[in-house]
């Protein structure tokens, strides 16, 4: 019997028609354990973000559009794919009579929830034992390595610092605790990483912090044996099953919940005997805004990291016509070239190697399956980026294989434009993400294309590579403020032809946007005739800068090859 039949064979016992599987875990981490990939383990889709609809006589899969053809390719024999925000589930089932939508209280936000399913025929129902946890008998193991603290030289500004800005908002908004749910969060708290995510140095923990600074943490006890030395006696040290019970002591006091990660279980827990505030965690717009020694970190990172690329590139450029380079080769080869220096740790995200009709998929992942040669002709996209000592890094470059294509070179141009026209752009005090977003977009409307996702989100520093509040989106409407880390990518993506994407990581210093990728823009495709003036001055600039910063770190040959790929075009 298939995994699916199982699942609605328990919708009798449960009393429900359908049940919700997200991909996120009791953590709400992007990137989950592989003991928690349920969505993958239910439906084969393998992105960072959606989620599954299973109903008795249908299944449904929703994705935003960085992973329609993904999901499609990995899911569509078995889940009709539904792109977000084109519709939502409330769409789907609208004609439904009185329909019951089981889910896990511990894996899913009221806010979310209610978004997802305001419609008068959906009853949601609370399901306390999940149901892909019931049918998955042989989850693989989990790392259990013990979480790890930054030392004041790598973080800025030390914890007590950090808990003091805390505690200072919580009387302001007149609130007694704040319960951290984030584990992004604690971690930029406390100064600790961990070893809970594939791709991120998250600590899997949670923290009650109250208006006077108090702290409890909780956690797997075994993890925190080797940070408890550095807080002395300031915090509590629990289990994380202690939770709950702590939760339920608390009478009488105003809590500040997470909307975007503290599940429907704990804010129903709480409520009972509190009075509930339920918005966004206020540490987020703190981490937000880098210091100068992660600025500073950030740059001695980029500078590693661009070192490792621009080697990667031109050892592309010079073997593609002559070696056989697959999607998975090139991929391997980038990551040695990281690893030769060894403040590299893991990739910060899954690495999108993705050459031809792979490269428009926009969160494409290589497989033995899918591999493709890299072949004269075409275009390639990598998309990657690295977790080091001292800082993240997420850079794309699309690379020209001998591409002849005059349509591809204008799309490209046209791309680089509104890179540059996110670059240039001057932050005023009330500038926000769409602003920015809308000037990116610019060219490629001018002859109707667009591209499915934000030009931009934040960046975390030796943290998740995706982070909030700000980001460059249609929607977003946080005010970016300087120290913010951002991506600059805007793309474009023929489905089954080609893709192109360039990406830098920038920061805001003051009122304007700063570089901090080092590596150099592929030249090959541009149609310099499309550029203005101001373009073409702001890449030589950019060019001149890689240039310098670079070049003491490249051989010989190497060398020539840098002085070619950042000359003025």
């Amino acid at each position: 019997m298939n995994k699916i039949k199982k699942i609605r064979n328990f919708f009798r016992s449960f009393m429900i028609d359908g049940y919700l599987v997200p991909k996120n875990d009791e953590y709400f981490n992007e990137y989950v354990s592989k003991s928690r990939e349920r969505l993958k383990f239910i439906s084969n889709f393998s992105g960072s973000a959606g989620f599954a609809l299973i109903l008795k006589n249908k299944n449904y899969l929703f994705v935003d559009g960085r992973y329609t053809i993904q999901a499609g390719i990995q899911s569509g024999k078995k889940f009709k794919i539904i792109t977000i925000p084109e519709k939502f589930p409330k769409d789907v089932l609208k004609n439904k009579k009185k329909i019951k939508i089981g889910f896990d209280p511990k894996l899913h936000t009221e806010k979310q929830l209610n978004f997802l399913f305001n419609s008068k025929n959906i009853i949601l129902k609370p399901v306390n034992r999940n149901l892909i946890d019931m049918l998955w008998y042989k989850k693989p193991k989990d790392l259990n390595k013990p979480f790890f603290s930054l030392s004041k030289k790598d973080s800025g500004q030390n914890s007590q610092t950090k808990i003091i800005k805390v505690k200072n908002i919580l009387s302001k908004n007149k609130v007694e605790y704040l319960l951290v749910t984030a584990p992004e969060n604690v971690a930029w708290v406390l100064n600790i990483r961990g070893h809970d995510s594939e791709f991120s140095p998250i600590p899997n923990a949670r923290l009650l912090i109250n208006s006077k600074g108090d702290i409890h943490l909780f956690s797997p006890l075994e993890k925190v044996q080797k940070i408890k030395k550095n807080f002395l006696n300031k915090i509590q040290f629990y289990d994380e099953n202690i939770l709950e019970k702590k939760l339920r002591t608390l009478r009488k006091n105003n809590i500040w919940l997470d909307s975007l990660s503290c599940s429907i279980h704990y804010k129903n827990l709480l409520k009972k005997n509190n009075n509930v505030v339920d918005k966004i965690d206020p540490i987020y717009f703190f981490k937000s805004i880098k210091n100068t020694t992660e600025i500073k970190n950030m740059k001695k990172t980029h500078l590693i990291d661009g070192v490792a690329l621009t080697k990667f590139l031109f050892w592309l450029k010079k073997n593609f016509r002559n070696k056989k380079i697959t999607e998975i080769s090139a991929q391997k080869k980038l990551e040695d070239f990281r690893k030769m220096n060894k403040t590299y740790k893991f990739p910060s995200f899954s690495t999108i190697s993705g050459t031809g009709p792979n490269s428009a998929i926009i969160h494409y992942r290589a497989s033995l399956r899918s591999n493709r040669n890299l072949k004269k002709g075409d275009i390639y996209l990598v998309d990657s980026g690295g977790q080091y000592s001292f800082g993240t890094t997420d850079v794309t470059r699309t690379i020209s294989l001998d591409n002849s294509s005059n349509f591809i070179k204008e799309i490209y141009t046209r791309v680089l434009k509104g890179h540059i026209a996110v670059s240039i752009y001057k932050v005023k005090k009330n500038s926000k993400g769409s602003d920015v977003d809308r000037n990116a977009r610019f060219f490629l409307k001018k002859i109707k294309l667009d591209y499915p996702h934000g030009t931009g989100h934040g960046v975390g520093y030796f943290l998740n590579v995706h982070e909030g509040p700000q980001s460059l989106s249609k929607n977003n409407k946080v005010n970016l403020k300087s120290g913010m880390i951002i991506s600059n990518e805007p793309g474009y993506y023929e489905e089954g032809h080609f893709g192109i994407r360039i990406e830098n990581l920038i920061y805001i210093k003051k009122n304007k946007f700063e570089e901090l990728t080092m590596a150099p823009i592929e030249k090959d495709l541009i149609k310099k005739k499309m550029l203005s003036k101001k373009e073409i001055d702001w890449l030589n600039k950019y060019h001149s800068k890689v240039k310098k910063n670079l070049f003491k770190f490249m051989n010989l040959e190497e060398k020539a090859n840098l002085i070619e790929a950042c000359s003025p075009i």
